[in-house]
């Protein structure tokens, strides 16, 4: 299930996080690749463990849980920190699929990854290229987004970011590992769950409705892994 989720940080923040990210220090992405990734991935990311980082990543992981979008698609779990990453001058990350584990940086504990997230920074108009490309059973997704939108999407995939020939491309990714690890019944549970909100507004509650939230919640209490 790929979903593009809109606004998750305003303009203002935004506008701010870049002109911080605009003056940081920058240093090579393969540092967080293993050997595979490092063959095909030239970009440039914040540390794991620059302080501007760790900031910016508390801002993005509250809109997060301020939207209830996100929570409905990933019901997440764990959440890696926010990292930081940025495409300029032929850039680029070439086909490859992320890690199935990853620590939490500064503590022992492991992570899986289900669901992989990329939340636009720069608008489209900022760059030229930089497209993530996303491979599933229905072939490639080209996703450019507006700043502040978020691309959520399933770690399995196999991915990866074109060139960027002008400009700059800056993005926050992270991984959650969901209360559901099948990405199908993710999938069913927010259409369910949309369906309920929608149903709802038009007809308000009555039995039948109260059936139908018990039965996702149900389902949930079914699937989950918590």
């Amino acid at each position: 299930m790929m979903l593009h989720i809109p606004g998750v940080l305003t303009p203002e923040q935004v506008a701010d996080m870049r002109r911080r990210l605009d003056q940081s220090q920058w240093v090579d992405g393969r540092a967080t690749v293993g050997p595979q990734g490092a063959k095909v991935k030239q970009n440039r990311q914040l540390p794991d463990t620059s302080p501007l980082g760790l900031e910016l990543g508390q801002v993005i992981l509250q809109a997060l849980a301020d939207h209830p979008l996100f929570f409905a698609a990933a019901l997440p779990l764990r959440t890696i920190p926010p990292l930081f990453n940025c495409y300029a001058g032929g850039e680029h990350y070439g086909a490859h699929v992320d890690g199935s584990m990853r620590r939490i940086p500064g503590s022992g504990q492991w992570v899986r990854t289900d669901v992989s997230s990329t939340l636009f920074l720069s608008d489209p108009d900022e760059y030229d290229g930089g497209e993530l490309i996303v491979t599933d059973q229905y072939g490639e997704h080209e996703v450019k987004l507006p700043a502040g939108d978020l691309i959520l999407y399933p770690s399995t995939s196999i991915h990866r970011v074109q060139p960027v020939t002008r400009g700059a491309r800056i993005c926050s990714f992270f991984w959650t590992q969901s209360m559901v690890r099948d990405d199908l019944r993710r999938g069913m549970l927010l259409e369910l769950d949309q369906n309920i909100q929608s149903l709802r507004a038009k007809v308000g509650d009555s039995p039948e409705m109260v059936g139908l939230t018990g039965l996702y919640h149900n389902l949930l209490r079914q699937w989950s892994e918590v």
